[in-house]
C-alpha cells in the first residue's frame, strides 16, 4: 500500500509519502506490527509560508510516485492547530472526491498518537505526556507508555489545566510536544511527522468516507443566537 500522509496539525508541518514491506499478521494496535519505508518527507518549519499544494507535489516527486498510485491519505486529525488541520481535511477530501469510487481511500489519526509514536522513533522510552496548547490557558493532555517493541495510550486524550500537567510531571514521564518548552523547560519538543503519520497508517483499517474526516474537538461547540436586528428611527 502506498499512503500519502499529511500532517499540518503544529507549527512545523509535514508531507510523507510511505510504502508497506511488511504487514505480519495478528498485530494491530502496535505501532511496531507493520514496516513501512518512507520514500520521502518535505518538512516545513514556518507554517504560515507553507503551500501545501507545493510541498505535496514536492513529495510525490522525490518519492518517484504518481498521483494515480496513491493507495490511502492518511490526515493528522488534531488536536491543534485549527487551520493546519481544516486545510490537511480539505486537501483530502478533494483529492478522495476527485478520484470516485476505487479511488485513495482516507484515514484520520490522531496527531497526539502522531507525537507519541515520533517520541518511539527518537528513543524516548517509558512513560510519556503528551502535551499541546489549547489556548484558552488550557492544554491538551494524553498519556502513553513507549518501548522499542511499541506503544500503546494509557490515558485517553483530554482538556487540562496547568496544574494538571505539573501534577503528571511530577509523577514521572517524560513531557512532550510540538511547544512544550513554552511552560515546561524539562519536556522534550516533539513534532507530529508525516512519516510517522504514515506508518502509522499502514497498520489501520478504519478508513472514512471524504464527510466523516473531521477534526478531533474536545469542546463542546455553543452557538449563539444573533439578536434581531435594530430598528433605526428615521
Amino acid at each position: 500500500m502506498t499512503i500519502l500522509a499529511i500532517e499540518f496539525s503544529a507549527p512545523q508541518r509535514s508531507v510523507a509519502v510511505v510504502q508497506a514491506n511488511v504487514q505480519p499478521p495478528g498485530a494491530i494496535g502496535n505501532w511496531q506490527s507493520a514496516i513501512g519505508n518512507a520514500l520521502s518527507e518535505v518538512i516545513e518549519t514556518d507554517a504560515r509560508a507553507a503551500n501545501a499544494l507545493d510541498m505535496i507535489e514536492a513529495a510525490l516527486r522525490q518519492a518517484q510516485v504518481e498521483r494515480e498510485q496513491v493507495d490511502c491519505l492518511a490526515v493528522g486529525i488534531g488536536p491543534g492547530s485549527y487551520n493546519g488541520i481544516r486545510t490537511a481535511i480539505a486537501l483530502a477530501q478533494g483529492w478522495h472526491l476527485a478520484g470516485g469510487q476505487g479511488g485513495a481511500r482516507l484515514l484520520g489519526i490522531s496527531s497526539a498518537e502522531c507525537v507519541a509514536a515520533q517520541a518511539q522513533t527518537e528513543a524516548i522510552f517509558g512513560r510519556v505526556w503528551v502535551v499541546m496548547d489549547a489556548q484558552r490557558n488550557e492544554f491538551y493532555l494524553a498519556g502513553y507508555e513507549v518501548s522499542e517493541e511499541g506503544g500503546r495510550e494509557t490515558e485517553p486524550l483530554r482538556l487540562a489545566t496547568m496544574a494538571d500537567v505539573q501534577a503528571c510531571e511530577k509523577a514521572g514521564g517524560t513531557i512532550i510536544g510540538p511547544e512544550v518548552t513554552r511552560w515546561f523547560p524539562g519536556g522534550r519538543l516533539i513534532f507530529p511527522r508525516a512519516a510517522t503519520l504514515g506508518r502509522l497508517a499502514l497498520n489501520r483499517n478504519d478508513f472514512v468516507p471524504g464527510e466523516k474526516l473531521e477534526p478531533i474537538y474536545l469542546r463542546q461547540t455553543n452557538f449563539v443566537k444573533a439578536p434581531p436586528p435594530r430598528v433605526l428611527p428615521r
